[in-house]
C-alpha cells in the first residue's frame, strides 16, 4: 500500500455560523480496504464549534443499500464509511437520517450503536412520559446486549450517492431503488 500523506488543512477561515475566522478545513485522501480511495472532509470552527464533515468515494458508484446481520462480539469491528446522504437504519431500534446537519463519517459497527445510544439518551431526557422511559430503557438494555453478541440485529444503510459501505463478508449488497 501506498504510504498515506498528510492531510490539507486550511486555517482562520470564515465560519459560516458564528462569521468569525476560526473555522479550520481538512481535506484528506485515504485508501480504505476493500472499498478504495476515499476523500474526507471536515470543517471545525473553534468559537461556536459548529462541525460538518463527509465521505466521498474518488471513484462514481451507483446508489447502494448494504445489510449486515450483527450476530457476534466481534462483528463490533466491522468497519462502516457513512456518506453525509446515508440512512442508517436499525430496524425497531431507530435511524440515523440524512439532513442539513448530517455527516459522514468512517467508524465501525459499535461506533453506529454507540451513536445510537447517545442519540435514544438524549431523546429520553426530555422525555416525561413513563412508557416511552421504559421502551428507551429497553432500546438501550438491548443494543447492550447486541454489544455482547446475545442478540442479533440488522444494520442497514442506503446511500443514493453510493459513497458509503459495510466492510464484511458477512454484507448482503443491493442496488437501491429510488
Amino acid at each position: 500500500m501506498a504510504e498515506e500523506s498528510a492531510p490539507d488543512i486550511i486555517q482562520g477561515q470564515a465560519c459560516p455560523m458564528c462569521k468569525k475566522k476560526t473555522l479550520t478545513l481538512m481535506e484528506d485522501e485515504r485508501e480504505i480496504p476493500y472499498f478504495g480511495r476515499v476523500y474526507i472532509f471536515s470543517m471545525n470552527c473553534s468559537s461556536c464549534h459548529y462541525h460538518q464533515a463527509d465521505v466521498e468515494a474518488a471513484e462514481k458508484k451507483e446508489p447502494m443499500k448494504a445489510e449486515l446481520e450483527i450476530s457476534t462480539e466481534e462483528d463490533m469491528n466491522i468497519r462502516i464509511i457513512k456518506s453525509s446522504h446515508a440512512t442508517v437504519r436499525l430496524p425497531h431500534v431507530g435511524s440515523i437520517t440524512p439532513g442539513v446537519a448530517s455527516n459522514g463519517f468512517v467508524s465501525n459497527v459499535e461506533g453506529i450503536l454507540n451513536r445510537m445510544k447517545h442519540q435514544i439518551e438524549a431523546a429520553v431526557e426530555q422525555e416525561d412520559d413513563a412508557a416511552v422511559k421504559k421502551k428507551a430503557k429497553n432500546l438501550l438494555k438491548k443494543l447492550q446486549k447486541v454489544m455482547w453478541g446475545h442478540e442479533k440485529l440488522k444494520l442497514i444503510i442506503e446511500d443514493p450517492t453510493g459513497n458509503s459501505a459495510i466492510i464484511s463478508d458477512k454484507t448482503k449488497v443491493s442496488r437501491l431503488k429510488k
